[in-house]
């Protein structure tokens, strides 16, 4: 490589190339945590979700041993997709070694940010969101924040905090972003190239909407660009980079009794090394 052009048309080649890549197909070999082993939930606005924002529920399993498992809380608005979104979700799951949950039958319907203006619709809505929380209880639950720019995500946070208050379980609390940045995350979760990877093959399992609009692709530049990112925003303008390649950034917060404050002392960068453990209240590693 002798240019800046040879540089940028070595990216373009090999998204291309990626773009031809197949999907896994099983069986699958995915780590197994132990049945009694803490859980982290990924409460998933939509079927893929779970593998966008997973990074640090994929660590926390390869890492700290924990059991991680995506509650779906709806398959789409497409009603003529959820079936096949199932499908695929169920595929994609399998894949990475997550467990999943799907709320009713066929998930929820009209979840979005007018719930807010009805405390008795919201709070009827968040019920088989706490009912899962109460029989879970997870020691770590990730959902959108409350500004990520598609309404289903914004109703989903509400939905994930309405659970939480109503069902009053303790927890570490991870916000996630996708379609707009959170304007003050606390952590950034460095992924190896094999867990970016893993992350990569689950999405081309959701066949579907890869084909519409090939994402998967995208997610590597996505997670560099959260080290530019999260290098100033978390570490403080002017400052240095850490020596991440690819990197996730979450808010993290803690319920207590159903009440979401505060958890970190300080920004955190997660390197790929450090037990995602640690961000746990007893800190504790599960691995048998």
């Amino acid at each position: 490589m002798q240019s800046h052009l040879d540089y940028v048309k070595a990216i373009l080649d090999a998204m291309r190339e990626a773009m031809t890549i197949p999907a896994p197909t099983p069986p699958f070999h995915p780590p197994v945590a132990g049945p009694d082993a803490p859980l982290a939930l990924i409460v998933s606005p939509h079927p893929d979700d779970e593998m966008i924002v997973g990074a640090l529920p994929l660590r926390m399993l390869r890492q700290a041993g924990m059991r991680v498992t995506d509650l779906a809380v709806t398959l789409g608005s497409d009603r003529s997709r959820r079936a096949g979104r199932l499908a695929e979700l169920r595929q994609a799951c399998a894949y990475a070694g997550f467990g999943l949950e799907l709320i009713g039958r066929e998930g929820l319907s009209g979840v979005s940010l007018a719930l807010a203006e009805d405390p008795v619709a919201l709070a009827k809505a968040a019920e088989p969101v706490a009912e899962a929380f109460e029989r879970l209880a997870p020691a770590a639950v990730f959902f959108p924040h409350g500004k990520d720019a598609n309404r289903t995500h914004t109703g989903v946070s509400l939905l994930a905090r309405e659970a939480l208050r109503i069902s009053k379980i303790s927890c570490e609390v991870f916000e996630t972003e996708f379609w707009a940045p959170m304007e003050s995350p606390n952590l950034m979760v460095e992924s190896p190239a094999e867990d970016v990877a893993t992350l990569v093959a689950a999405l081309t399992l959701h066949t579907g909407e890869v084909a519409r609009n090939p994402y998967h692709v995208r997610l590597p530049g996505w997670m560099t660009d959260n080290v530019r990112r999260g290098a100033e925003l978390i570490g403080g303008q002017g400052g240095h980079s850490p020596d991440f390649t690819f990197a996730t950034l979450y808010r993290h917060l803690r319920s207590v009794a159903g009440v979401i404050e505060a958890a970190s002392p300080a920004p955190i960068f997660l390197a790929e090394g450090k037990d995602p453990a640690s961000l746990l209240k007893n800190g504790k590693t599960f691995l048998r």
